[in-house]
Order: C-alpha cells, then sequence, then structure tokens
C-alpha cells in the first residue's frame, strides 16, 4: 500500500513539472487546494492507464519497439498521456494535453521525473 502511494505522489510530482514546463498541458482550478487534488485524481489515473494499458499498448508494438531500438516508447508514453488527458476530460477533471508532439515531450519530462522521485522517495518496502 505505501508503494503505491509513494507512486502516486511520484507521478502526481512529475505532472506538475510538466505542467509547468510545458504551456499546453494545462490544470486549472480556483485554488491551490483544488489544482493538488486534481493533480492527484490525474495522477491516479495515470497510474491505471500505466498499469492497465501500456503492457498491452507494448505488447502490440513489440516488432516497432525492437525495430527502432526502444525508441518506440516514447511514441508508448505519449499515447498513454493522452489516453490520460481524454479519461480526465470524461471525468471532468481540469487537465488537459493538446497534441501529440506535446504529449511527447509531456511523456519524456514525466518519466525521468517520476525516475528521479522514485529514487529519491522511500520505497515503502520495509
Amino acid at each position: 500500500m505505501m508503494n503505491f502511494v509513494v507512486k502516486t505522489i511520484a507521478n502526481a510530482g512529475a505532472l506538475a513539472v510538466a505542467v509547468w514546463l510545458l504551456d499546453k498541458i494545462t490544470l486549472t482550478g480556483d485554488s491551490t487546494g483544488k489544482k493538488t487534488g486534481t493533480l492527484i485524481l490525474v495522477a491516479l489515473i495515470f497510474g491505471l492507464v500505466n498499469f492497465l494499458v501500456k503492457p498491452v499498448v507494448k505488447l502490440l508494438s513489440l516488432p516497432l519497439l525492437i525495430l527502432t531500438l526502444g525508441l518506440f516508447t516514447l511514441v508508448v508514453n505519449a499515447l498513454m498521456l493522452l489516453l490520460t488527458s481524454w479519461l480526465a476530460d470524461k471525468l471532468d477533471l481540469s487537465f488537459h494535453v493538446e497534441g501529440f508532439w506535446t504529449a511527447v515531450l509531456g511523456g519524456l519530462i514525466i518519466s525521468v521525473v517520476s525516475w528521479a522521485l522514485n529514487v529519491v522517495l522511500p520505497d515503502g518496502k520495509d
């Protein structure tokens, strides 16, 4: 359970950095508390998308992953971010990613920041 909480916090932090760095990834809200709540909910959605959908997409795109020596993972990450944006819109959350190339750059930022936060944060396996 603690590992899930740490990963969700890391995802929320990584999403916050992407929102901060890229103008076309937006998170709106009336107050800081509402933005934080939305960010945590979007992080949960992003985590579920990465847990449920991403393995299937990676398996189906395995030939492309091998052919591009893994660079196609950037496209897969972008698609997961776009799916998260679409789901957030359907759930009436104020998170939006505008365009595929923004999603590629956002996915790269989120991957790097999430990795760094997972290194720093405790893993909860005590």
